[in-house]
């Protein structure tokens, strides 16, 4: 089942992803306002859509979600697989995004205090660039 709902899941997202997904739900939009002299501008008209729109965002909510998921644990692979390859990297960081918050974040502090970064600004981002414009 798993498998099968993966399989699903990558198929609908790539799909959804596209132009054609997009023209495809503009057409049916532009198809439901013009019907709606044809049903009077009716409150079952208007439902239509909104119960429409309501199921497909909800169960686009599940495919997004399966979609990221994967693509995160791809990311911490590499990441990982780069901090193990490096000769001076940490390897105690390798699986840290399964920590809490609150540990992410003093990890995250401790980092920024070993780079010398004083101010909550984005020091260490401006000095990446100035090095880039020396170049």
């Amino acid at each position: 089942m798993s498998d099968i709902f993966e399989r699903f899941a990558q198929a609908v997202a790539a799909w959804a992803g596209r132009p054609a997904a997009f023209v495809f739900a503009f057409l049916i939009i532009i198809g439901w306002a013009i019907s709606g002299p044809l049903f009077g501008w009716s409150d079952t008209w208007q439902l239509v859509i909104n119960t429409g729109t309501t199921i497909v965002t909800f169960l686009m909510v599940f495919l997004i979600q399966n979609a990221q998921n994967r693509d995160a644990a791809a990311i911490q692979a590499k990441l990982d697989e780069l901090i193990r390859a490096l000769d001076k990297g940490r390897n105690e960081f390798i699986g840290i995004e399964h920590l809490g918050e609150k540990e992410l974040i003093a990890i995250r502090d401790k980092l920024e205090r070993e780079c010398g970064r004083e101010a909550p600004e984005h020091l260490g981002i401006g000095r990446l660039l100035k090095r880039r414009a020396a170049l």
